[in-house]
C-alpha cells in the first residue's frame, strides 16, 4: 500500500525524503520517516531476509501528545503483516539509535533528533486547523459542563484526529458513519415523521437537561439543542 500522507508538527516535515540506516547485529535497519521501515540481513545465506517492517500509517497519541510514529502493513508474517512503532526523542542529531521486537513481527525503534528537544514540540493542538481547535474547545466545554463523559469525549478527539489526518479510520468507525448516513435517509414520509416525532421528544428532554445545567440557548432553540444533543449521542 502506498504511504500515508505527511503529518504530524510541521518541523517534523524536513525529515520526509531522508533515510537513516542501524546495525544490530547482521541486520541493517533503515528508517524512512512518513515512508517506510526496512529490515536487510547482511549474510550470505541463501534466503537471508530483506523486506519491509512497515509503511507509514498513522500517529499514536496520548494527552495531547504524538508519542510514536505506526508504520503497518509490512511483509507477512504468518498470519500476520510486520509492524513498527517509531519513538521519537530528543539528541543531538538526527539517528536510528535502537531497535527491538518487543512481540513477534511487532518492532520498536528509537529515533533521536533535535527536532523534539522543545517541550511543545510533539504538542498535536497547534498543529490542527482553527475549525478544529474550535471543535476541541467545544469537547473541553462539553466535558467540563458534564455533558458528555470521558468516552464521549475522547471519541470526539478521535473524530478530530481522522479528520485532521492524523489517525486513519479502522472499519468499524466507517462502517458507523455509513450507517448513520443510511439512518437519515427515509424511504417513506411516515417514516420520516416517525423519526421526526422521536427526535422532537428528545430535543424536549434535553431542554430540560440544558436548563438543569443552567445553559441558556437563544435563536433557534430547537438547532441549538440539537447541537448539544449531536455531542450526547456520540458517548453512546
Amino acid at each position: 500500500m502506498s504511504p500515508s500522507a505527511v503529518s504530524g508538527p510541521a518541523h517534523l516535515f524536513r525529515l520526509a525524503g531522508k533515510c537513516f540506516s542501524f546495525m544490530e547485529s547482521t541486520y541493517k535497519y533503515e528508517f524512512c520517516p512518513f515512508h517506510n521501515v526496512t529490515q536487510h540481513e547482511q549474510t550470505f545465506r541463501w534466503n537471508a531476509y530483506s523486506g519491509i517492517l512497515g509503511i507509514w500509517h498513522e500517529w499514536e497519541i496520548d494527552n495531547n501528545t504524538f508519542v510514536g510514529m505506526w508504520m503497518r502493513e509490512g511483509d507477512s508474517c504468518e498470519t500476520k503483516s510486520r509492524q513498527t512503532k517509531v519513538h521519537l526523542v530528543c539528541g543531538k542529531s538526527n539517528k536510528l539509535a535502537y531497535v527491538s521486537e518487543p512481540s513477534t513481527c511487532v518492532y520498536s525503534l528509537t529515533f533521536e533528533t533535535p527536532l523534539v528537544c522543545h517541550p511543545h514540540s510533539l504538542l498535536v493542538y497547534p498543529t490542527l486547523t482553527e475549525a478544529l481547535q474550535r471543535k476541541w474547545d467545544e469537547a473541553e466545554q462539553l466535558l467540563y459542563d458534564e455533558l458528555i463523559t470521558d468516552q464521549g469525549y475522547r471519541k470526539i478527539l478521535e473524530e478530530i484526529f481522522e479528520e485532521a489526518g492524523l489517525l486513519k479510520a479502522t472499519e468499524e468507525n466507517e462502517a458507523e458513519k455509513q450507517s448513520k448516513k443510511i439512518t437519515l435517509e427515509f424511504e417513506t414520509v411516515e417514516t420520516c415523521s416517525k423519526e421526526y416525532k422521536q427526535l422532537s421528544e428528545e430535543i424536549k428532554k434535553l431542554k430540560v437537561l440544558l436548563r438543569r445545567h443552567g445553559i441558556a440557548y437563544k435563536g433557534n432553540s430547537d438547532h441549538h439543542a440539537l447541537y448539544y444533543m449531536n455531542y450526547l449521542s456520540r458517548e453512546n
